[in-house]
């Protein structure tokens, strides 16, 4: 559970506001919640316990569903769990996780990844070649330190 029950509140309406969603606003309550059942079906959220969370009327997620929280928003479990200092260094971190989070959201990164969730190591490794060679069609550098030995989808496998 978070460190400091009102503080949960604030911590989830900067991630939602820090978030731009697929559609270029924040994402909604709703939208959120349907995100998170479809790439953690054991998890029990809706629109309506999200907005309770967000405006302190409810403090006490599952620690399942916190994980999801983090993991939809790209940050660590201690953004819930730990006490956030108040210092430069602190703040910073926080706008970077914000700043990347929002980024990979833009660029449609998530919607890749929920539709990677599930599949064999053989179709990753296809679809990380098919993503490589339109990387390489758009002139972008490749991946440096991303082989698929390293990440498990290699020929070992």
């Amino acid at each position: 559970m978070p460190a400091d029950d009102d503080g949960l509140a604030e911590r989830l309406n900067h991630l939602f506001a820090s978030t731009a969603s697929l559609r270029g606003r924040c994402a909604s309550n709703n939208e959120v919640a349907a995100d998170i059942k479809a790439a953690h079906p054991e998890v029990r959220v809706s629109g309506a316990y999200l907005s309770a969370l967000r405006s302190g009327k409810r403090s006490q997620p599952s620690v399942k569903l916190l994980r999801a929280l983090a993991d939809y928003f790209n940050v660590s479990m201690s953004y819930f769990t730990e006490p956030h200092h108040s210092d430069a260094a602190a703040s910073t971190a926080d706008r970077d996780t914000a700043e990347l989070a929002a980024q990979l959201n833009e660029l449609g990164v998530r919607r890749i990844a929920l539709r990677a969730v599930g599949l064999n190591q053989d179709s990753l490794s296809t679809v990380t070649a098919v993503l490589d060679h339109v990387r390489k069609l758009q002139g972008l550098p490749a991946i440096e330190g991303d082989n698929d030995e390293g990440a498990g989808l290699g020929p070992s496998q």
